[in-house]
């Protein structure tokens, strides 16, 4: 490998997958008496891959076994931590069951793809888990009655920072995975997060919902209505991700707000506002001053300026305002994206500080 050559990102397992694989050790143990270590899976769209057990205690009808997640280099939470499925033999006919264990949320709100009062466990991971469970039974003859307890050490701290809190999941973090493999810095994760959030949001009747980029304009949102939390979105660098499921799914009233950079970028038409996979268009900062009037010298400035802050705060220092325009062509941008929605917009633009320096209200002209 070359020296400027980009190293190829390790994969990592869901947290389904974890908990997939220890609970079908368990239940090997419930009827052999022996954990199998390393033991294997299949994945849900083909392929094995096999786990090392980090702990197994069994004790009467009751097996336990612990793995400990490797999410790849993806910045996943839940990185390092100890995934438990306790299994637990159930009469005949009583099928698979599943279980909130210490860490793993309850679900307490409609929207999800899991009813209230269901363990925040997904439906991937839970036909994972009882297609291991069916192909121990089989193989040992064994009716495959049982019940899995899910637990994740330290869970309720880490799902503190997720979205779980703000989609109703109380009490800890999910069990997640599609397809059992974390692939890094895919953010797949994230946008299914926003549209979780959304379809909660829609379930429960809230009209209004905010895709802020980050915790400064969230703030600024806050302070100036008086919503319930279901309804921010955390949308972060996927503005895409966040209107592409609203054009599908939409509220009444959608308000975006961010700081100048990124909201430059979505006005531009960037659907990922993201450092690394969009920038910042100078020419497009050199227009919008030419707008504002701003001085010949400004504008030529623009041209080799390294950030869009340097633009913001040079125009500031003139006493031109860039941000109200720019909030304008931002809700030109997220109209086009959401089409035909029937969906109300408004944009805030803020400073670092979550001070609002420029807006275009849901009435305003685009």
């Amino acid at each position: 490998m070359s020296r400027n050559e980009p190293k190829e990102l390790r994969r990592g397992w869901t947290t389904g997958a974890c908990a997939t694989a220890a609970a079908k050790a368990a239940y090997e143990a419930l009827l052999t008496g022996t954990f199998p270590d390393p033991v294997e899976i299949t994945l849900p769209k083909g392929g094995t891959t096999q786990f090392a057990l980090t702990h197994h205690v069994l004790s009467g009808g009751t097996a336990s076994a612990s793995i400990t997640k490797d999410a790849g280099d993806d910045p996943d939470v839940t990185h390092g931590a100890l995934i438990t499925s306790t299994v637990t033999r159930l009469p005949p006919t009583e099928g698979v069951k599943f279980k909130a264990g210490e860490g793993v949320g309850t679900v307490t709100r409609p929207g999800l793809p899991l009813p209230p009062g269901e363990p925040a466990i997904n439906p991937v991971p839970r036909q994972m888990m009882q297609a291991a469970i069916e192909d121990v039974a089989t193989r040992h003859q064994a009716p495959g009655d049982v019940e899995i307890t899910i637990s994740i050490d330290g869970g309720a701290e880490l799902a503190q920072k997720t979205m779980n809190p703000r989609l109703g999941i109380m009490g800890g973090l999910s069990v997640l995975g599609t397809t059992g493999i974390v692939r890094p810095f895919s953010c797949a994760a994230w946008i299914a997060s926003i549209h979780r959030g959304i379809d909660v949001a829609r379930a429960i009747g809230l009209t209004h919902v905010v895709g802020a980029t980050g915790s400064s304009s969230e703030d600024a949102v806050r302070d100036r209505y008086q919503m319930d939390e279901a309804a921010y979105l955390d949308m972060g660098d996927f503005a895409g991700g966040l209107l592409k499921y609203l054009r599908a799914h939409p509220v009444d009233k959608l308000t975006v707000a961010g700081g100048f950079a990124k909201m430059s970028k979505l006005a531009q038409g960037a659907l990922d506002l993201h450092s690394a996979r969009s920038s910042i268009d100078f020419s497009f900062l050199q227009d919008l001053l030419h707008e504002a009037a701003a001085p010949a010298s400004l504008i030529e400035a623009a041209t080799s300026a390294n950030t869009a802050k340097e633009v913001l705060d040079a125009s500031l220092a003139e006493g031109i305002d860039l941000s109200s325009p720019l909030a304008h062509k931002s809700k030109t941008a997220i109209r086009r994206i959401l089409r035909e929605a029937p969906v109300a917009i408004e944009v805030l633009i803020t400073d670092r500080q979550g001070i609002v320096l420029g807006e275009c209200g849901f009435d305003s002209d685009e």
